[in-house]
């Protein structure tokens, strides 16, 4: 889940509201429509899975980045028009996180059963689950009953994705308004130890910081000199490395320890350890890595709420990349 690429905090929202909505969403919704969904994206997901592991992070990023822009409703899979994943924010989402939900829309379907009831917002949500899972994660049950939206459009990306300059008010503000408090944010922060970034999100960190510092001084220098390496000035900006240098295929709590050592890839990561209204935070995390689970299980419950549309709202597409 690579947080993306403003300035102040609450002109980011003007162009749409997403009301926070729970109260349709079941554990067991699709008992008696589908009983097997959860195996089905499962042994899907998993096999996914085992043949490259950037289907984690990818999953895991695609299911932030839906959630965040227009609710969770699927929209960034959808590909007709001109979608919300074609925005320059969205175009470093990788392939894998598209490539799993609809691999797993299809198994589900080859149910008779379940053949066009289950929503791939919901598909979206069970695999993001799993991929934390398979990577080492946390297992937790997931709220299902979302239908999937009709709307995808690059406009209505803009102001609503977190970019790597931010700082903890930026942040705040952002997640705030979708109903998830600080340490929501920093818990979700957290999925950065199995993601990956492409070096023209933080270049400057490592080489034009300002006029009187070419490094960042919040960023461990022996890490800045590594990052040079892998990212030289004139190497394609579209190069991608973990953001987890130490466990980048487990997901666990190194994230937060690696914040204590200044080696937060954005500065919206290392602003967590940095700024001391979250840094007691990240210190809990970093020593505890069962609280870390905890809090992410209930922020990654929280998000999956977010502009949910659920009843008669939406659809239940066919296919995830259109709408019926």
């Amino acid at each position: 889940m690579e947080l993306l690429n403003l300035s102040s905090c609450l002109c980011f929202f003007s162009l749409l509201v997403l009301p926070i909505s729970s109260a349709q969403l079941s554990r067991v919704f699709y008992r008696n429509t589908c009983p097997n969904v959860e195996q089905l994206v499962r042994s899907s997901v998993a096999q996914k899975f085992q043949q490259t592991f950037v289907t984690a992070p990818a999953t895991l990023r695609l299911f932030f980045h839906d959630c965040f822009v227009r609710g969770c409703d699927a929209s960034i899979l959808l590909a007709n028009g001109k979608p919300e994943k074609d925005h320059p924010d969205q175009i470093s989402l990788a392939g894998d996180g598209f490539d799993t939900v609809i691999k797993a829309k299809e198994a589900v379907d080859r149910d008779p059963k379940c053949r066009n009831k289950v929503s791939c917002a919901d598909i979206l949500a069970l695999a993001t689950r799993d991929v934390v899972n398979l990577a080492g994660g946390p297992f937790y049950n997931v709220e299902l009953g979302r239908r999937d939206g009709r709307i995808s459009t690059i406009a209505s990306v803009q102001r609503h994705l977190p970019h790597p300059d931010f700082n903890l008010d930026q942040l705040n503000s952002m997640f705030n308004f979708n109903g998830l408090s600080q340490t929501d944010m920093i818990a979700l922060s957290g999925a950065h130890t199995i993601g990956f970034s492409h070096c023209n999100k933080f270049s400057n960190r490592i080489y034009k910081f300002s006029p009187r510092n070419r490094i960042d001084p919040t960023l461990n220098l022996q890490y800045a000199f590594q990052l040079r390496q892998m990212c030289p000035l004139r190497v394609d900006p579209r190069i991608a490395i973990n953001m987890d240098p130490v466990t980048p295929q487990k997901f666990d709590n190194q994230y937060f320890k690696n914040l204590q050592q200044g080696k937060g890839l954005f500065t919206s990561d290392q602003v967590l350890f940095t700024d001391a209204r979250s840094k007691a935070t990240v210190n809990l995390f970093a020593s505890n890595e069962g609280a870390f689970q905890k809090a992410f299980v209930d922020a990654i419950t929280k998000l999956g709420r977010v502009g949910v549309k659920t009843g008669n709202q939406g659809e239940i597409r066919f296919d995830c990349t259109r709408p019926n």
